[in-house]
């Protein structure tokens, strides 16, 4: 028979955040695409030492991002913003100051907190409901955000306060599916790995690298179905209402 589960890990984007919600908002202000905007602003930065072309550097960006799609599928590490622009730069076969490097990091990584993405239907409900029972953590890969811009979206949501435990690749070193990912939260929650359950929407990710450490999953689908039908979760959630239900199943 399995422990009882005590605590429950959440995902972020397509679990918690609905991913590219922020698209029509920043499309109704009259702004490009994140994609566009990022390649707009490395263009700007360079231009003010001297000209260089949309093309050239919208070449170099499209190249680091599927080398950093790469590294983040095979090797379960997730660049941070500086080591992917340090790539574009290299690239394009030019330097910035460090100080306006900066500047350009943090406009990529607060993109997010300008048009914010919506939360999945319910979630705050049923957060609240499952923090009476259990502990609660975090673990989610950060991509262009970092942890630190993720937990400004969840405290503008007044989520944050929910959670005992946060486990950002940017700030781990390394991202699902990876053990010590799901090490650090039973850690930081202070329990056994088998004592957890998490919630996420990628069977590779959110359900095969939990099951590899003993925890239990729940595959998500409310935003986006990535094959439910043959996954291999311990439970299919595709309502937050019916995730406490679903949870307390686990246990019987």
């Amino acid at each position: 028979m399995k422990p009882i589960i005590k605590a429950i890990t959440f995902d972020l984007w397509d679990t918690v955040f609905a991913d590219d919600t922020d698209e029509p908002k920043r499309k109704q202000a009259g702004r490009p695409t994140k994609l566009i905007e990022r390649r707009n602003l490395v263009q700007q930065f360079l231009q003010k030492h001297e000209s260089i072309s949309w093309d050239l550097v919208n070449a170099a960006y499209n190249a680091a991002d599927a080398a950093f799609s790469k590294v983040w599928h095979e090797m379960s590490y997730t660049w941070t913003v500086r080591e992917r622009l340090s790539i574009v730069l290299k690239g394009v076969k030019r330097e910035l100051p460090e100080t306006e490097l900066a500047e350009l990091i943090r406009l990529h990584e607060d993109m997010e907190l300008e048009f914010r993405p919506d939360f999945a239907p319910g979630v705050h409900d049923a957060i609240a409901e499952l923090k009476k029972k259990y502990k609660l953590g975090v673990i989610s890969d950060a991509i262009f955000s970092p942890g630190r811009a993720l937990r400004q979206l969840l405290e503008g949501g007044d989520l944050l306060h929910y959670f005992d435990a946060f486990v950002f690749s940017d700030e781990a070193g390394c991202s699902k599916p990876a053990p010590v990912v799901f090490e650090k939260a039973a850690a930081a929650l202070g329990v056994q790995l088998n004592e957890i359950v998490h919630i996420g929407d990628r069977e590779q990710n959110d359900v095969n690298g939990p099951h590899a450490v003993g925890a239990r999953a729940v595959l998500f689908t409310a935003i986006k179905d990535r094959g439910s039908a043959n996954s291999k979760a311990d439970a299919i959630c595709g309502d937050y209402a019916n995730l406490a239900q679903a949870i307390e199943s686990l246990n019987h």
